[in-house]
């Protein structure tokens, strides 16, 4: 459970003096903030969180790329001068053009410090050896992660550039015992240890932080990881370059996340309207930064769809990240998360991976799911029978299975493009 976190009124009166802190900061000098605050009427007095979500409209994403567009590079909400800032992020771009990041020393720590609640849930001590299955690009990824673990005094091996095979011998070379990387990738490792003959069981490997994707919180996926890298139990976390590191997962109750709501204020709302959703409903989460005062967010939409759990005091979101809001898609009157699909494909151990094609263009939505096959199938086409029947049971819906040869769909280290619309085709 969630024993030992604040009540509910301490959280919200901490978050309220945090709000005032970062309201007078940026009326009195953020650009992009400052005008909309004061025609809001919001003051550093604000007397609550409830007034907060009734004068403060939302920020969205296309507002934030629109602004650095009509003020390149960065845009303009900085609330310091350019040289206050020295560290430097953008967005991975699977929806849109990327978002360049700046970051103060003071918010990068900030971040850092968030990473390293996710490494005290997932009892990570300075004792351990970390390896980041990571390419170290311009996004945020795991940068954080790897400098808070240096802070910590984590032995910390980035295995940027390298491929996979070179990523699984340094791990047992150097005694790795926890790994930082996506679900998939994970996965992926898996995989390739197999095909390679290496026995994972023999690496000593206890924990497997993942990141970057829904899966992590699924039970389907984490027993998947957790079979191929035996001895290692999964930790699920989750954030994003614009907002920083959110959520770490609840010790003892994994496929729970626990926002951290001494720095965010979070809320649920309708996807497509504005008004709160009951607690247990699904809907989409967002996120006021409450201490990343030089490249704030105020109220931001992230699209991530989450369910709230009920009967704790603190934020904890059922099942994680269950998927973007521009990834749900109704098929014949019938709501399709990402997340159910990926439960019930990744409980197949016969199928290594897939994608979803989204065509749109005519007067109903159509699926169509490819399957990359594991190495052991020897009838195709008897797993695409069987894929679609499973399929048909969980949803209702007949959907084409196209069975590709191994190889053909992506394994990413980073976020999967495993939903695609017909115009990405």
């Amino acid at each position: 459970m969630t024993e030992g976190l604040p009540s509910r009124e301490a959280i919200a009166a901490h978050q309220l003096r945090q709000l005032r802190s970062l309201v007078a900061a940026l009326s009195a000098s953020n650009p992009f903030y400052g005008p909309p605050i004061r025609a809001a009427g919001i003051t550093p007095e604000i007397a609550s969180l409830d007034d907060f979500f009734r004068l403060m409209p939302f920020t969205r994403k296309e507002q934030i790329a629109a602004d650095q567009q009509q003020h390149p590079p960065y845009g303009t909400n900085l609330t310091f001068p350019l040289g206050a800032y020295n560290r430097f992020t953008q967005t991975s771009a699977t929806s849109g053009p990327p978002l360049r990041w700046l970051d103060t020393p003071q918010s990068w720590q900030w971040m850092l410090d968030h990473w390293k609640q996710v490494y005290t849930a997932a009892d990570v001590t300075p004792r351990d050896c970390i390896y980041f299955a990571f390419s170290f690009g311009p996004f945020l990824g795991f940068w954080t992660a790897f400098e808070a673990a240096c802070q910590m005094g984590c032995r910390s091996l980035p295995g940027g550039g390298l491929s996979s095979l070179a990523r699984l011998n340094a791990i047992r070379e150097n005694g790795a015992n926890v790994l930082c990387c996506t679900p998939t990738y994970a996965l992926h490792l898996g995989q390739t240890a197999a095909e390679h003959q290496i026995d994972l069981a023999a690496f000593g490997m206890r924990a497997i932080i993942v990141a970057g994707e829904p899966g992590g919180s699924l039970l389907a996926v984490r027993e998947k990881i957790e079979r191929a890298w035996p001895g290692a139990a999964v930790f699920d976390h989750h954030g994003m370059t614009e907002v920083g590191p959110v959520t770490y997962q609840c010790p003892g109750r994994p496929g729970t996340l626990i926002v951290m709501e001494s720095s965010y204020i979070a809320e649920i709302i309708d996807p497509r309207g504005d008004r709160h959703v009951a607690r247990g409903e699904v809907g989409e989460l967002v996120l006021t930064t409450l201490g990343r005062i030089g490249s704030p967010l105020l109220r931001y939409r992230t699209g991530d769809l989450v369910r709230e759990e009920l009967g704790t005091s603190a934020m904890a979101l059922a099942g994680g990240i269950l998927g973007r809001v521009d990834d749900m898609v109704v098929v014949r009157g019938v709501n399709v998360y990402p997340a159910a699909v990926e439960n019930l494909l990744i409980a197949m151990p016969e199928v290594a991976t897939y994608q979803i094609e989204v065509d749109a263009r005519g007067p109903m939505v159509e699926l169509h799911l490819q399957i990359e096959p594991a190495a052991t199938v020897t009838d195709r086409e008897e797993l695409a029978a069987r894929v679609q029947s499973q399929f048909r049971a969980a949803f209702n819906l007949r959907v084409p299975v196209t069975v590709c040869a191994p190889g053909a769909l992506p394994h990413c280290e980073m976020k999967s493009r495993r939903w695609l619309r017909k115009k990405d085709l």
